[in-house]
């Protein structure tokens, strides 16, 4: 058979075509996407295919750390340890009355005082029934990490403390004052220090905003409960 000068042009032609490594017939190796085909090389240390959005998520904030200075609050968990003491040593979970009981000494006020203070109190006791008795406190679980705001405002509830908050940030968080709010007559309802009772803290929204009153707007405790009445309820002196 012959083959004319026009044909070996031709098949050649269509054999550079399909082994030209630069032809756009020709698929791209997994070393020339850098291992991941048509997507961008994720940085180092994350994994292939993870997408902005679920590595953002993976980010969670870190849980509440409690430090020396932590003020016990209602429904927290502390484990007492007593040493070379099991009987005296207990887990327990204080009180909405802000105490928790314990063998021998009976009960104790616990909101409002950090576990070194408490600490102190349970010792001081001990030592009624046993000589230089060591205990530890360690909080196990917080739950009272939160104020509870009531009355006049757009969304009442119990809402957790993320970091310090003034009494202008709490009324925000619960939505702002109703249009039948007596704003200026703001009330804080707080356990004392000793944790004997509840103190009672007033406010006025004007003072703190249009006048000197800053010092109204305290920070509010684990527990606190702002109260904004109505202003049918305020009576008239």
């Amino acid at each position: 058979m012959k083959i004319t000068a026009g044909r070996t042009v031709f098949v050649l032609s269509m054999c550079l075509m399909w082994l030209w490594p630069g032809d756009a017939l020709s698929q791209p190796t997994e070393s020339q996407t850098g291992g991941v085909t048509g997507k961008e090389k994720p940085p180092a240390g994350q994994p292939a295919g993870a997408s902005p959005d679920t590595r953002a998520n993976g980010a969670e904030k870190s849980p509440l750390i409690v430090t020396r200075d932590y003020i016990i609050g209602p429904e927290d968990v502390l484990e007492i340890t007593v040493w070379k003491n099991q009987d005296l040593s207990k887990v327990v979970a204080v009180r909405p009355d802000g105490r928790i009981s314990l063998p021998l000494i009976g009960e104790a006020a616990a909101v409002g005082r950090t576990p070194a203070q408490l600490t102190e109190e349970i010792s001081a006791k001990l030592k009624e029934f046993k000589e230089n008795p060591q205990v530890s406190i360690v909080v196990k679980e917080v739950n009272s990490y939160s104020i509870f705001v009531l009355g006049e405002v757009s969304k009442p509830g119990r809402y957790p403390l993320k970091s310090k908050t003034t009494l202008l940030q709490g009324i925000t968080i619960a939505g702002g004052f109703t249009e039948k709010a007596a704003r200026n007559k703001l009330v804080v309802f707080r356990f004392s220090a000793n944790g004997s009772g509840e103190e009672k803290v007033k406010a006025s929204y004007d003072d703190i905003v249009l006048r000197d009153g800053s010092l109204q707007n305290i920070e509010l405790k684990p527990g606190d409960t702002v109260v904004v009445p109505s202003e049918t309820m305020v009576l008239v002196p």
